[in-house]
């Protein structure tokens, strides 16, 4: 069995900026915060930096409290273990938002395999591989059409059901919901740049403050353990990047390894022909939550029906793909932002 540091697994970067002296407006503050299973990095520039970051490590919290499936206290625990709990609205927001994206995906993305998940022991990390009939007894309840609003209440919350046997976990999409409101604090702080990262998230906020881009890096779904071996490197300056790989959680069982990104038609990790899926979108507030469904979503569906959905102009959005045949498929609006990586084995192929 092997668990990866999502740290070390995630998009990483290089915070370089370059010589010269920074005025006091380029004031700088960073800071890790552990949350969601997730080591988190928030970097701020400007005369707010510091008061925005610490507000943003709250609001983490304040999530990771409403969203975790782990946590009994939870809205989320709560409404899996009793199957009809009032939510906030807000909670309700972003169900419905991934009950949009599993539609439009085909239920590719589907925060209803949370029994799945766990019946591989990807929640508990107590691994084991299900057989083949407890699967087939789970995957009935899967599917957004067993989860219900029965209504709105007078104290700003609503009334949700989930249909026996159903449960949710919004661990594809919650990163990226964390990463927009610290994006929306950020804003309100007056950040003038910065970059947030959350694992496999990532917000760059302007530019570095030396002019250049950030340089993000996507891990070499190859050799995880190593923070320095990059697939490619993306150059952004307001925009968002999310990344999922099965190279973040996996184990190994008489010889086979199994990762964590459940396909819900099937039940068992997705055999896709992908390592990993960055999607990239522009910084407007709501892409990170779109980013995170769909680099999930679209690791499911694999290299064609990937590009096929691109092409379909249903998001607006950018891609790179990572194939187990060693390529990295690079769609055409990311030519100038995409730097290759010289000696790391991988063929580099643009699409349109």
């Amino acid at each position: 069995m092997k668990k990866i540091c999502a740290l070390l697994m995630a998009l990483l970067l290089s915070l370089s900026a370059g010589c010269g002296t920074i005025d006091p407006d380029e004031a700088q503050e960073s800071i890790q915060v552990i949350a969601m299973d997730t080591a988190m990095i928030f970097t701020a520039y400007g005369v707010n930096s510091t008061k925005a970051d610490y507000a943003a490590e709250e609001e983490v919290y304040r999530l990771e409290a409403m969203l975790s499936r782990t946590d009994e206290e939870s809205q989320v625990a709560r409404l899996n273990s009793q199957g009809t709990a009032d939510i906030d609205a807000e909670l309700w927001g972003l169900i419905e938002t991934a009950m949009a994206y599993s539609e439009a995906t085909g239920g590719a993305f589907d925060i209803t395999v949370a029994p799945v998940l766990l019946a591989w022991g990807f929640t508990t990390d107590e691994y084991q591989v299900p057989s083949q009939a407890e699967l087939e007894a789970l995957l009935p309840a899967v599917g957004a059409e067993h989860i219900r609003c029965l209504g709105e209440n007078a104290d700003a919350t609503v009334t949700v059901e989930l249909d026996p046997g159903t449960q949710i976990d919004l661990g594809a999409i919650g990163k990226g919901y964390a990463s927009d409101r610290v994006a929306a604090i950020f804003e309100e702080y007056e950040i003038p740049r910065g970059l947030i990262r959350l694992g496999g998230s990532v917000l760059a906020i302007g530019d570095r403050p030396d002019g250049e881009a950030w340089r993000v890096g996507i891990q070499d779904p190859r050799d995880p353990d190593n923070a320095e071996a990059f697939a490619a490197v993306l150059n952004l300056t307001d925009a968002y990047a999310v990344t999922s790989g099965s190279y973040q959680r996996y184990f190994e069982q008489d010889g086979k390894r199994y990762h964590h990104i459940i396909d819900p038609a099937t039940g068992y990790p997705a055999d896709s022909g992908l390592t990993s899926v960055t999607v990239v979108t522009d910084g407007t507030q709501g892409n990170g939550t779109l980013c995170d469904a769909l680099s999930t979503a679209l690791f499911v569906m694999g290299e064609e029906q990937a590009l096929d959905f691109w092409r379909s102009d249903v998001y607006d959005f950018q891609l790179v793909l990572v194939t187990e045949d060693g390529r990295v498929v690079v769609t055409d609006g990311l030519t100038d932002e995409l730097t290759k990586v010289e000696g790391n084995g991988y063929t580099y192929e643009t699409v349109s």
